[in-house]
């Protein structure tokens, strides 16, 4: 964790950024139900999870939900809403209009707003889930019309083994992106989630805000 924080730090200041505008999140999808709690002893707060049935079993086994915000990074089939709405502070793989009305939907039944992000195809991955790049402003302004939705920012996955100008430049985009959402359609459209344990340093100095790290916290996820 050290180590790590030490790299942010230095990608910050290279970047000429400030860096406590960069946020950690901890990514424990896959590791054992105690996680959260060695996660939570070195005051890793922002926990990030894959799968809703592997989160509602370590929920089971941790008594300080009120301590951590639990961040959903995986593919949200529409089947697994409600469920997921009941787990999580953010869910940032937002990735149609469909998924966001269901929400909206749910949510209005649950009197709860929910922080969501969408996640933005920026590279254009046929492998990958999320919105296409020149979708992304018509489904934010969609998405900000829906009143129990907070749409605090975007996220991506770049396609794997990119070059890293390739890589610099899908994440380059994604900050543009924001950008404009931010300044056409909702200004509460202010974070990036992008950057992973292999490249979070170009992430930052391309504009990231939040990264997701986990085999770089935990070492080799589990198989």
């Amino acid at each position: 964790l050290d180590y790590i924080k030490n790299r942010i730090y230095a990608a910050a200041i290279s970047a000429g950024r400030n860096p406590k505008n960069i946020t950690l999140i901890a990514i424990t999808k896959a590791f054992p139900v105690d996680i959260w709690e060695q996660a939570l002893n070195v005051n890793l707060t922002i926990i990030g999870e894959s799968r809703i049935k592997e989160a509602e079993k370590k929920l089971a086994n941790f008594s300080k939900k009120n301590k951590i915000e639990l961040h959903c990074i995986g593919h949200l089939q529409t089947n697994k809403t409600r469920k997921a709405i009941n787990i999580f502070d953010v869910i940032q793989t937002v990735d149609t209009i469909n998924l966001a009305e269901k929400m909206e939907r749910i949510c209005n039944e649950n009197k709860k707003k929910q922080s969501i992000y969408l996640q933005i195809n920026t590279g254009a991955d046929p492998k990958k889930h999320g919105i296409l790049a020149n979708k992304a402003l018509l489904v934010a302004k969609e998405v900000t019309k829906m009143e129990h939705l907070i749409l605090e920012g975007i996220m991506t996955i770049p396609p794997q083994d990119l070059p890293i100008m390739e890589l610099r430049s899908v994440y380059r985009k994604t900050r543009e992106i924001r950008d404009k959402i931010g300044e056409k359609i909702n200004n509460d459209c202010k974070n990036i989630s992008m950057g992973m344990s292999n490249d979070y340093e170009i992430a930052i100095s391309e504009g990231a805000t939040h990264i997701r790290i986990g085999s770089g916290l935990f070492g080799p996820r589990p198989q």
